[in-house]
């Protein structure tokens, strides 16, 4: 007599408790990434941004600037349309949102950036706050 456990065991049924649903992808479009995907060049004025986020519209993406943080937010919204004298019997959606921060060295001038979307690609241009910097004391 095998004394092993079968495949279908108790095991199973509890990790498909903790994990209702956890593998199942949405029926139609593909949900965001778990992580929004950056690049990040520093150049003499500042920094330059590009960040991947394929099937969001413009709309649907927000970009925050506090000193020297800056935040991605993006939403997608998938819905099914429904055309006159159409008789639904299943109508599915998709929603999801996604958010990314990352510091960068010195203070961004908020008011200068400029931020460009195309082809899935948001392109951020990230101009360094001109200020006194660093001073040096003189010593006595």
């Amino acid at each position: 007599m095998n004394s092993l456990m079968a495949r279908n065991s108790l095991f199973d049924d509890i990790f498909r408790d903790f994990t209702p649903g956890y593998f199942i992808k949405p029926l139609h479009g593909d949900a965001l990434p778990a992580q929004v995907k950056v690049d990040v060049k520093e150049i003499d004025s500042g920094y330059v941004v590009n960040a991947e986020l394929p099937g969001v519209n413009k709309d649907d993406i927000h970009v925050g600037i506090d000193g020297n943080v800056v935040t991605l937010r993006a939403e997608v919204k998938q819905e099914d349309k429904k055309t006159e004298g159409e008789k639904v019997l299943r109508s599915e959606r998709y929603y999801g949102a996604v958010s990314r921060s990352f510091q960068l060295p010195v203070e961004i001038d908020a008011a200068a950036a400029k931020a460009k979307y195309d082809n899935g690609v948001l392109s951020l241009t990230l101009p360094k706050k001109s200020g006194p910097g660093v001073q040096r004391l003189a010593i006595e």
